[in-house]
């Protein structure tokens, strides 16, 4: 899953230069705006349903229950279509109102309007996820994701170079309709008994999900509810560009960051709601994550703060270099991502509703205040800081509870990996900040170079040989005798 998720990342780096080339900073605050839009509606109709299936669907199959199986399945999908039209014709009735509230005027109101197809498809293509995840058909679901980021790139591609800024939205249809084909066409070849349930019966067959799915709602709503009030407080407080600014330094500040957390995401939550009842199994399973997502994800984070100038050039263009600072802060910010997204997923699997309620409205609630007082103090490089700050104090607050909740604590090896990658991604910033650009370069990655050989070092001692990573990274030169060597937080 983080290697499918490494191949999308780099496919929306195409997409993203693309866009920049072809759209401008102003078309890429324009798209940023429809898509936080959507996620707003979106979040709303699906009720978190999707994701609280997963759970459903993953405990069926520990226990080997078809009936409950095909029951869960079934209800899932009545209640993905019934949520998606209601996702629709909101978003058309709506669609005037985001205008005003977004642009200031009413003149994407028809874009938006069309948005309410993407919200549609897109609740139905939830529920075909939902069950390849649950049934953990890895390969299956990797599959899917390639598929749609591959057609999902030539088809954006193509819309911008034809209509420009015009082709956000149709480009955004035709993505979503090819996105829900290709899951339909995987989720079909799964085999679900065949279950006879009236309307009444799915309904009460689902309230255990949108119990739990309110909360995810909530949750997701939160999210997508906090990216549109920033683009809206970044448009109003300077201006549609810089909404395209920070949406870019945002994509590149997870690059290597969100393919980690998708694969995360899609293996370790239904591993994790398996062992829901096991204290210690737990604590196991988010060490190991903790130690995993550190390893993959720190080389790439010190590499962007590092080469922030170049990557700027790279993926966008000059017109996006004022992005650089942003994007350090960013970087660093998602450092925290990594630590706090493997305990986050322990309130989802404990079913504690109430807790994840709490939580991410207390985050979204700090982390909107943050993005106020940092676009009012330091101008849009302080939505960053606010981004920093957010998961130092979100790290915090979920350890403590986790802890509440399961008796959790790190490991020594985990802590001893946390401290020694923090120290050195803060370094790297530090330098990146404050010294002449050649030595910080320099300094920059040469600390890179060491933290990527704690990673690969730290991959191969936790991987069986018979892995194919292990294969692939053993036929190098020089890698055996590597992999022998033990460094000390290893051992």
């Amino acid at each position: 899953m983080g290697g499918v998720a490494g191949i999308t990342m780099i496919l929306g780096m195409v997409r993203t230069k693309f866009a920049a080339i072809l759209i401008g900073a102003a078309g890429v605050g324009v798209s940023s705006n429809f898509n936080a839009i959507q996620g707003v509606v979106g979040a709303i109709a699906g009720l978190g349903i999707q994701s609280s299936a997963v759970r459903d669907i993953a405990t069926a199959v520990a226990k080997n229950n078809n009936q409950e199986i095909g029951r869960t399945v079934l209800s899932l999908r009545r209640i993905c279509w019934l949520t998606g039209f209601f996702g629709a014709g909101s978003m058309v009735f709506l669609s005037p109102i985001f205008s005003m509230w977004t642009f200031g005027s009413v003149e994407y109101r028809w874009d938006i309007a069309a948005l309410g197809i993407v919200t549609l498809l897109a609740n139905i293509q939830g529920g075909q996820m939902a069950l390849i995840q649950g049934m953990r058909r890895m390969g299956d679901l990797a599959r899917v994701q390639l598929i749609g980021a591959l057609v999902g790139t030539l088809v954006t591609v193509g819309f911008y170079f034809w209509i420009g800024i015009r082709g956000i939205v149709p480009a955004l249809v035709v993505m979503a309709s090819f996105q829900l084909l290709i899951s339909w066409w995987f989720a079909r070849k799964i085999e679900v008994q065949v279950v006879k349930m009236s309307w009444k019966e799915s309904f009460s067959e689902t309230s255990g999900m949108v119990r739990l799915g309110a909360a995810m709602m909530w949750t997701g709503l939160l999210g997508s509810g906090v990216t549109y009030v920033t683009n809206i407080l970044i448009t109003q407080q300077i201006n549609v560009q810089a909404v395209g600014i920070y949406s870019a330094a945002f994509a590149l500040s997870g690059m290597f960051v969100n393919f980690v957390l998708g694969a995360m995401g899609a293996d370790y939550y239904p591993r994790l709601a398996g062992v829901a009842d096991d204290n210690a199994a737990i604590n196991h399973l988010v060490n190991e994550q903790t130690e995993i997502g550190l390893l993959l994800a720190a080389p790439g984070l010190m590499v962007t703060i590092t080469l922030a100038p170049w990557l700027i050039h790279i993926f966008y263009s000059q017109e996006f270099i004022s992005a650089v600072n942003l994007l350090q802060w960013l970087a660093l910010g998602c450092l925290g991502r990594v630590i706090s997204w493997p305990l986050g997923y322990v309130i989802l699997a404990l079913n504690k509703g109430k807790w994840l309620f709490i939580t991410e409205t207390s985050a979204q609630a700090l982390n909107v205040f943050l993005i106020f007082m940092g676009l009012s103090i330091f101008g849009l490089v302080g939505a960053g800081i606010s981004f920093f700050i957010l998961y130092i104090t979100h790290i915090l607050a979920m350890f403590y509870i986790v802890n509440k909740l399961t008796n959790f604590y790190w490991l020594k090896t985990t802590k001893k990996l946390l401290i020694t990658v923090s120290l050195l991604t803060i370094t790297v910033f530090l330098s990146a900040r404050f010294l002449p650009p050649v030595p910080a370069i320099a300094l920059g990655l040469i600390l890179t170079f060491l933290g990527l050989i704690i990673s690969v070092q730290g991959l191969l001692n936790r991987l069986e040989d018979s892995s194919l990573i292990v294969k692939v990274f053993l036929r190098f030169p020089g890698v055996t005798l590597f992999k022998s060597i033990k460094i000390a937080f290893f051992k």
